[in-house]
């Protein structure tokens, strides 16, 4: 790894920097900031570590911890329940209906629900006034950066976004 890249990988590791992209939407020519993600996902594995280092659990505990999480939570939502972690938010399912409406409330049915969703809501912290001071895994200061234009991007930085060593954003 060159020493550039290395301390880019350190900054971003270190500080909150997001990168995005210009994209121009179809269905009404406007032009917009579109987050992106770069490289690879981290993997569970990687989360482990991470939670060993800030916690008193081993690797081993952590990781097998994450590998049920998914488990436990579809269990209680499938009971119609949300799920609150401290930290981290709210999950709950929601109902995808099939595009197919109805008239009345009489002739709404089961059969119209075509799919089901998992919702997330991050956690947020308010003041006296209601006003969100915090929301977690959202850092107050989030510096955004053109994907394309610093060597972040694998392109030298010349702007130029096709290529660069972006993944697929799962994202949008």
């Amino acid at each position: 790894m060159t020493g550039s890249l290395a301390t880019i990988i350190y900054l971003l590791n270190t500080l909150s920097i997001m990168f995005y992209k210009k994209t121009q939407q179809k269905i009404n020519g406007l032009w917009y900031p579109q987050s992106i993600t770069w490289g690879k996902a981290v993997t569970s594995n990687q989360v482990a570590d991470q939670l060993a280092l800030l916690s008193t659990v081993t690797r081993g505990d952590a990781y097998a911890i994450i590998k049920n999480l998914g488990s436990v939570l579809s269990l209680y939502m499938a009971q119609g329940r949300t799920v609150k972690i401290d930290g981290v938010g709210t999950f709950y399912y929601t109902a995808a209906a099939n595009k197919n409406g109805v008239k009345t409330s009489k002739e709404v049915s089961a059969s119209q629900i075509a799919g089901v969703r998992v919702r997330f809501i991050p956690e947020v912290e308010r003041d006296i006034n209601n006003k969100v001071v915090t929301r977690s895994m959202v850092d107050s200061n989030i510096c955004w950066e053109e994907w394309g234009k610093t060597s972040a991007s694998g392109n030298g930085g010349n702007g130029d976004d096709t290529g660069g060593g972006e993944e697929e954003n799962p994202l949008g």
